[in-house]
């Protein structure tokens, strides 16, 4: 089992940076891929960004430019650097680890609030 932590959630106006941790324990051996997903009421989960054991990154069209993932692999850790940031970027942030190997498998974080005032 992966144990997710998420941290640096909050309030920001329109325009300002934040910048969220994830921090894994357990069996964090088994970690392939880490990323950060996002919820906003009333819509789908929908994905930020990702990055795998050696660095290569995805990011979801909404925040290309805007957010940085980066990712700690001695630490266990992943980061997402948000800057510019607006109002419709309010959602429930949560941090992903996924297992590909044996069996494709993924852990959850129980979400970090971040609101964007206008």
């Amino acid at each position: 089992q992966v144990q997710l932590l998420e941290s640096g959630g909050g309030l920001v106006q329109a325009g300002g940076s934040l910048r969220l941790s994830c921090a894994a324990s357990g069996s964090t051996r088994s970690i392939d891929d880490m990323g950060w997903y996002r919820q906003a009421p009333g819509k789908q989960r929908e994905l930020v960004a990702t990055i795998n054991t050696g660095g290569s990154t995805n990011y979801g069209d909404s925040v290309k430019g805007r957010f940085t993932i980066s990712r700690d692999n001695a630490k266990n850790s992943v980061y997402l650097q948000m800057n510019s940031l607006k109002p419709e970027d309010t959602a429930v942030y949560y941090c992903l680890a996924k297992r590909l190997w044996p069996i494709e498998y993924d852990f959850w974080g129980q979400g970090t609030q971040v609101t964007v005032s206008s």
